[in-house]
């Protein structure tokens, strides 16, 4: 049998060679459905990689965004990666012995995580023992439609690949700023369009338990400064998307007033 490796991006250029050279010899076929890149993700794809079929779609999610990926791919079974993860030798053999039997036990496999934050591995704090569905037969599965914090949707069962999947999380804290500041976005969107209401009360303290959750219940404090890191930005994109929740419904709350 043949795979399909999947792929979004949006100016991945620091990441999308290092994925693409650890799979390149064992994809039949790389789709990428890129965001209208501005660096030169799209230039690196194209011009190095034979397998790569490039696709450049609005980005209106996650959800929306990998379903499209995946009604591209053209063989059974789909191996749907992020940019920045990258599959260790014994994960490689997996999902070779895998699609290559003529029958298996699963039709969906979950990986286990190495979570990278800059240099340093992350075992705690929520970060650590992070398994996620990663290859399955296209006909058994799709993405929820959420804007952010999508998943995998399946009735069947889900067997484990052997390895890894390194995944880089973060290049600088600039950089995981910029995409905390994302996602809160399309978080507080999704909870907005969902009809939740928000209060000061847990405006204030859903951000404490959360590092207090990260740090402490989670054992995060064993990773160290790194894990303090984590715990505190996981408190701030917590109330991040919980004040800009507060916002949007002001702001239709006044709308409502001025119309009426």
């Amino acid at each position: 049998m043949a795979l399909s490796l999947a792929i979004i991006t949006y100016n991945e250029e620091e990441n999308i060679v290092r994925l693409l050279d650890s799979l390149v010899d064992i994809a039949d076929e790389i789709i990428i459905v890129d965001s209208f890149s501005t660096d030169k993700t799209k230039e690196i794809c194209t011009q190095k990689y034979q397998q790569v079929q490039f696709f450049e779609k609005k980005f209106n999610g996650y959800g929306e965004q990998k379903n499209h990926a995946l009604n591209l791919c053209s063989h059974e079974w789909v191996l749907f990666l992020d940019a920045d993860e990258v599959p260790d030798e014994n994960l490689k053999r997996s999902v070779q012995r895998i699609v290559s039997s003529a029958s298996t036990e699963f039709n969906v496999y979950k990986a286990r995580f190495n979570n990278h934050l800059g240099p340093h591995l992350i075992k705690h704090g929520g970060w650590g023992n992070v398994c996620r569905e990663r290859l399955f037969k296209k006909e058994y599965a799709a993405y929820s439609h959420d804007k952010v914090h999508e998943f995998l949707i399946t009735y069947e069962k889900v067997g484990l690949l052997d390895g890894r999947l390194n995944h880089y999380t973060y290049k600088s804290i600039h950089h995981h700023v910029s995409k905390i500041n994302k996602y809160s976005d399309m978080m507080a969107e999704k909870m907005f369009e969902r009809g939740k209401k928000i209060n000061r009360f847990k405006i204030i303290v859903s951000p404490v338990f959360e590092f207090i959750k990260v740090f402490i219940f989670k054992l995060g404090f064993l990773d160290g400064f790194p894990g303090y890191y984590i715990a505190k930005t996981m408190s701030y994109y917590t109330f991040l998307k919980y004040i800009k929740l507060r916002e949007k419904v002001r702001l239709l709350e006044i709308e409502k007033n001025t119309v009426k």
